[in-house]
């Protein structure tokens, strides 16, 4: 009995194993071929000789992540099915099953379909990608991971990772989509000059619009648009700067820094707030003469 048993395990393996071996190398060379595809069409749209991840990397990127975790999910299942055939087990009733628990779950997950159809339109519409950075509530952060259900922000200041159904994007702002901005509020006391306070801040643009680090990140020239509101202590002048995604906060930095240089060697004054305090002393009244 035992023999009988040992061929016929043997004569499985020289047929079903050897099936069932063919499925699995199968099915790892073609997720593996997956992956590399994916990566190098990501890397076929990407711009040679730049730091800057273009709108077509981004989107290249984020489709890329799509297709290897959908494709990777379809060849498992079909994979399995298959090698569950070459056990002698039949699959129809199992797919037969999976469709009415598919059903039932779809009843009860209603707002996993709502992420997926909202992460399908964000994905076909391009309004951010992986590599994008987008603030939406009081949340912010960078892209690091855009999938049909969920949107995964890495926070700058504290690092940490928020995870967001793509549902819950009711309202979201692209800080870095195709190009970004600048946007400086320079206060100065109000016995200043602004035309020439105006003037100091345009050549301060100018030279930084001219520097070879700071200079190819900026698109277009500097814009000092003039007096933006008026302070307790201070008149507020604005100025705009138009810049390549992702290097908006590199060139405020830098902006700021040679307008407080500047302002400094050219005597011109930014107002800190100041506290008078003012001390009353009342006389006494003179003591009566007896």
């Amino acid at each position: 009995m035992k023999a009988r048993a040992f061929d016929e395990f043997l004569q499985w393996l020289r047929t079903g194993g050897v099936r069932l071996a063919i499925i699995v190398a199968g099915s790892l060379a073609l997720v593996r071929l997956l992956k590399l595809a994916s990566d190098r069409v990501a890397r076929a749209v990407a711009v040679e000789g730049s730091d800057q991840v273009s709108e077509r990397e981004k989107r290249a990127l984020t489709l890329a992540g799509i297709v290897k975790t959908v494709g990777t999910t379809a060849i498992v299942i079909i994979a399995t099915m298959m090698g569950l055939q070459e056990f002698g087990l039949n699959v129809t009733p199992i797919i037969a099953g999976a469709g009415v628990v598919g059903l039932a779950v779809g009843f009860g997950a209603q707002s996993l379909i709502k992420d997926v159809i909202a992460g399908f339109f964000i994905i076909l519409e391009g309004q951010f990608g992986v590599g994008d950075v987008i603030k939406t509530g009081d949340i912010s952060g960078h892209v690091e991971r855009l999938n049909l259900r969920v949107t995964t922000l890495r926070d700058f200041n504290s690092g940490a990772v928020h995870f967001i159904p793509n549902s819950e994007l009711k309202v979201v702002s692209n800080l870095t989509k195709e190009w970004s901005r600048v946007a400086l509020d320079i206060g100065v006391a109000y016995h200043e000059d602004i035309d020439r306070v105006v003037v100091v801040l345009q050549r301060i643009g100018q030279e930084l619009a001219q520097d070879h680090r700071v200079g190819p990140l900026i698109l277009e020239p500097p814009e000092v648009l003039g007096i933006e509101s008026f302070g307790e202590s201070q008149v507020t002048i604005k100025v705009l700067v138009k810049t390549l995604p992702q290097r908006q906060w590199e060139v405020a930095r830098e902006f700021r820094r040679r307008i407080k240089v500047t302002f400094g060697k050219e005597r011109i004054e930014m107002p800190y707030p100041t506290r008078v305090h003012l001390t009353r002393t009342e006389s006494l009244p003179p003591k009566e003469q007896l």
